[in-house]
């Protein structure tokens, strides 16, 4: 279970991270004040779990983090980018 929590909070944490990277990055003011509470809130998760890591739950560290960027990527490009060409050919 702790393995499964750590993979979910990971996703979420780096999946959050880069997401608001790209907000800031592009002036999404908004969704970047938005995603800083999932930033938060994965991270109070990891600092609760973290400390009784064993083998399994850092592979599920390790796994979460490449897997969430490349969904954060995917999905502001999709989602926000999308939005934002809709507005501008408006």
């Amino acid at each position: 279970m702790s393995a499964l929590l750590i993979f979910l909070s990971t996703f979420i944490l780096v999946f959050a991270l880069g997401f608001q990277s790209l907000n800031v990055n592009n002036g999404h003011y908004k969704a970047a004040f938005f995603t800083s509470f999932a930033i938060a809130l994965s991270n109070l998760v990891l600092f609760k779990t973290i400390p009784q890591a064993g083998l399994l739950e850092i592979s599920a560290y390790l796994l979460a983090g490449p897997l969430a960027i490349v969904s954060s990527m995917w999905a502001h490009k999709r989602f926000i980018n999308s939005k934002t060409k809709k507005v501008i050919n408006k």
